[in-house]
């Protein structure tokens, strides 16, 4: 039996463990998913001594730039964007421990399932306003740069952010067409809470993506749609992140 996770504090809203298990399954592929939840970063250690076999793991929140360090090597792509959220795991002959090696496929599958709704709506050069400063939004902000789409982040802080929420004009909003939620705002439980942007000044020209995908629609879609925007959730990325994730542990294909 071959066995994969995923780590992250808390997991309770999380799709992953059915999604892999479900595929395995219909696959006959003999291999369990399970949901790691590590309270802290560094209880990584215990968990691989206690899993010693485990091939490899996906990464969520909060996780995804705190596992840098406990990498053996990093993709590429993953080391430009500065965060992590699929782990491949060797065990070389004569080595003392496992070896980690830290992928990134958030960025290709976001790249992916926003493409089609940019041609299928106005073709003019777009700027985007991604809220959240994470590894996440990280990824979010890689991918579209491979997609020609200037961005800035919005946080509470403007340390850590190019722009605050309060900082949200009408001429801001109408002049980012794409904004993209990569907060954990909206997730299950507490899906009556969402970014706090100046949502009256969407239109029908805005594409509005949370990458939340429990629950399936978030208030923040909901909000969005009232003004005529198109609204998209995670759970297509999350598939075709998951999909990368498993090209990567049993090919070591690298995105």
């Amino acid at each position: 039996m071959r066995n994969f996770g995923l780590i992250g504090f808390p997991l309770g809203h999380s799709f992953s463990a059915r999604f892999f298990n479900d595929k395995f399954k219909s696959e006959s592929i003999s291999a369990h998913y399970s949901n790691f939840e590590l309270p802290d970063i560094g209880d990584l250690t215990e968990l691989l001594a206690e899993y010693p076999d485990i091939e490899g793991f996906n990464v969520t929140i909060p996780y995804k730039e705190l596992i840098l360090p406990y990498l053996s090597d990093i993709s590429a792509e993953a080391s430009a964007i500065g965060a992590v959220n699929t782990v491949n795991v060797t065990y070389p002959d004569g080595d003392s421990g496992p070896r980690l090696s830290g992928f990134n496929t958030d960025a290709p599958a976001f790249a992916r399932t926003l493409a089609p709704m940019l041609s299928a709506t106005d073709t003019s050069p777009c700027k985007a306003l991604v809220l959240g400063t994470g590894g996440a939004a990280k990824a979010v902000r890689h991918a579209l740069v491979s997609l020609g789409v200037t961005s800035e982040s919005v946080s509470r802080s403007k340390d850590n952010g190019d722009l605050t929420y309060n900082d949200l004009t009408g001429d801001i909003i109408e002049s980012h067409r794409i904004i993209v939620n990569a907060t954990p705002l909206g997730t299950f439980p507490d899906t009556d809470s969402c970014p706090p942007i100046p949502y009256q000044f969407l239109s029908a020209r805005h594409i509005c993506y949370d990458l939340v995908y429990n629950p399936a629609e978030t208030l923040f879609m909901r909000n969005a749609a009232k003004h005529g925007a198109t609204v998209k959730n995670g759970m297509d990325m999350l598939r075709l992140q998951a999909l990368m994730s498993w090209e990567i542990w049993n090919s070591g294909s690298r995105y």
